[in-house]
C-alpha cells in the first residue's frame, strides 16, 4: 500500500515501527503538505467575502498553488521512501570482482543523487508554502490569521527536516562541486524561510492587536 493511502494512524504506526522508511523525510513532506493544507484553507475562507474583494485574484491564484502543493508534498512522502529503498538497493548489489565493484559504486552514487533530489524538492516546496503565507498578510480573512502561522510553521518545520536530509546525504557525495552547490542553496533556502517565518508570525500578532 502507498503511505499517501494509509490512514493517519497506520502511517504513524508505520513511521514509529523499526523499519527504517518511512523516515524523517517522508514526515517532512507530511508536514509541509499539512502546511499547503492550511494556506488553502484560509484562501478558501476568503474568497467571496466583501471585504477582502480588492485581493479576490491574489488570493485565488494563491489557492490554486497551495492545493497543487499539497498535492506535489504528499507525493513526496512515498518519493522519499522510495529513494531511500534505492540507497539500499545499490549496497545490496554484489561486490565479488572489480567489475561488480565499479557497477556497485556508480550505482551508489546515482542512489544518493536521488536521495538528496528527493529532500531537495519537499524543501523548495515547503518554501514556496512560507511564501505564499506571506503573500496572505493583511490581504486574507483575519479570523483565520492563527491557521496562516499554523501553515508557516508547518511548511517551516518540513523545509527544516528535508534540508536535515540533504545534510545527512552530502558527506557520501564523491561529487565536490555538487557539494558545494547544495551546502550554499542549503544557507540561500535557510535563511529566507526563517525571515519569512518571522514575518508571518509578527504581522498576524500585529494583526489580531497582539504586538
Amino acid at each position: 500500500m502507498s503511505l499517501i493511502d494509509m490512514t493517519l494512524r497506520e502511517f504513524t504506526k508505520k513511521l514509529a515501527s523499526d523499519a527504517p522508511a518511512p523516515g524523517g523525510g517522508s514526515a517532512a513532506a507530511l508536514s509541509g503538505a499539512l502546511g499547503a493544507g492550511l494556506i488553502s484553507m484560509v484562501c478558501r475562507l476568503t474568497v467571496g467575502k466583501p471585504k477582502y474583494a480588492l485581493h479576490e485574484a491574489l488570493v485565488k491564484d494563491v489557492l490554486a498553488k497551495s492545493d497543487a502543493l499539497a498535492t506535489r508534498l504528499l507525493d513526496a512522502i512515498q518519493e522519499d521512501t522510495d529513494a531511500f529503498d534505492s540507497v539500499m538497493a545499490a549496497f545490496a548489489l554484489p561486490k565479488e570482482t572489480d567489475e561488480q565493484k565499479a557497477v556497485r559504486s556508480a550505482a551508489i552514487q546515482d542512489a544518493y543523487k536521488l536521495a538528496i533530489a528527493s529532500p531537495t524538492a519537499t524543501a523548495e516546496g515547503c518554501l514556496e508554502v512560507m511564501r505564499l503565507a506571506g503573500s496572505l498578510l493583511h490581504k486574507s480573512n483575519s479570523n483565520a490569521v492563527s491557521d496562516l502561522v499554523v501553515g508557516s510553521l508547518q511548511a517551516f518545520a518540513g523545509l527544516k527536516g528535508a534540508l536535515a536530509n540533504v545534510r545527512i546525504n552530502l558527506p557520501s557525495m564523491k561529487d565536490v562541486a555538487c557539494v558545494a552547490e547544495k551546502k550554499s542553496w542549503m544557507e540561500r533556502v535557510e535563511r529566507e524561510a526563517v525571515q519569512i517565518l518571522r514575518t508571518v508570525e509578527d504581522e498576524a500578532a500585529a494583526e489580531i492587536g497582539m504586538k
